[in-house]
């Protein structure tokens, strides 16, 4: 028997070269060099890299540009990676009640995303060491507003509260804990940037990662999203998601009453629902990756919650 010829994937391995980096240009730009050249190849090869890191972090505003160039644009933009337009700003509201044990390090992931926000924080009348942990949150951060409830009133009227305050484009709401990522801000308000969306819901069932935990909760959900898709005549996959974003002037608009856990439903019905004679509100999903954290862990909502949910579809359904 004549032995098999031998492919690329039966022999030996061997090391690859690496590309060598970008060259500089006169316009301050970089070009990819001649091709066959290797990193190391020439003794000036990290140095040069490390001037283009420089540049880079010098310049965050050019990073966009240069994947841009590297990748394609309709690559970067399927990836979330595209420019804001100029004078752009953000605002996060972020309902709190006793988050002392979280609220600090989720003040660091949404500070740490790089686009230009305000933080509109409401404390719902904590009662642990969560007004201290803000005032130090306000002093550290010029873009921080905390506002203090008078009572506990839920997440509801805080977010009430925190959109009356928004001075940005586009409103995002995040919750205090770390069951939702606030690295994906990008993928999510870019539809409403593009300008075909007036409304995005972050979906935690439609493609992204997700802690396993409570089976009955994800069926309350889902029967949940499903009535009030019966009402609305959305075809939404996550009404209950916390990641809702809004064009300011659409949230600002809407006139909400709920104190609590119901603010989901009738937003989303309001939403829906919107005045005669003008066109309906576009509302687009994304995929969202979800951590959960358990009732031990400071989860709030519950059984009660869930009846709240479902008298909130049909009541916002028949009325304002």
């Amino acid at each position: 028997m004549q032995p098999l010829p031998q492919t690329s994937a039966s022999r030996e391995p061997h090391a690859s070269p690496l590309p060598t980096p970008p060259l500089p240009r006169e316009d301050g730009w970089y070009e990819a060099p001649a091709s066959g050249s290797a990193l190391g190849s020439s003794p000036s090869s990290a140095a040069l890299w490390n001037k283009l890191l420089d540049e880079l972090a010098a310049h965050p505003e050019r990073r966009v540009e240069f994947l841009q160039k590297l990748l394609g644009e309709p690559a970067c933009r399927q990836l979330g990676i595209y420019q804001l337009p100029a004078g752009f700003k953000l605002s996060v509201v972020i309902p709190v009640y006793n988050e002392e044990r979280w609220l600090a390090e989720l003040v660091r992931r949404v500070q740490a995303v790089d686009i230009p926000k305000e933080l509109i924080i409401v404390n719902d009348c904590s009662t642990d060491r969560t007004p201290e942990i803000l005032a130090q949150i306000e002093q550290q951060y010029d873009n921080v507003r905390v506002i203090h409830q008078p009572k506990n009133m839920g997440k509801g009227a805080a977010l009430r509260e925190g959109f009356r305050h928004c001075t940005g484009d586009v409103v995002i709401v995040q919750d205090a804990d770390w069951e939702y990522n606030p690295a994906e801000y990008p993928k999510l308000i870019q539809p409403i940037v593009d300008g075909r969306a007036d409304v995005v819901y972050g979906s935690r069932f439609i493609g992204e990662s997700h802690r396993v935990l409570y089976y009955w909760h994800s069926v309350a959900n889902k029967i949940l999203t499903t009535l009030s898709n019966w009402f609305t005549n959305l075809n939404l996959t996550d009404m209950e998601t916390c990641y809702k974003v809004f064009r300011r002037e659409v949230i600002q608009s809407i006139r909400l009453r709920s104190n609590r856990f119901g603010f989901e439903p009738e937003v989303t019905a309001k939403i829906a629902r919107r005045r005669k004679g003008q066109p309906p509100w576009r509302v687009y999903e994304v995929p969202i990756s979800y951590s959960g954290r358990t009732y031990e862990e400071g989860k709030k909502i519950g059984l009660k919650d869930a009846f709240q949910a479902l008298y909130c579809i049909i009541r916002y359904w028949l009325a304002d």
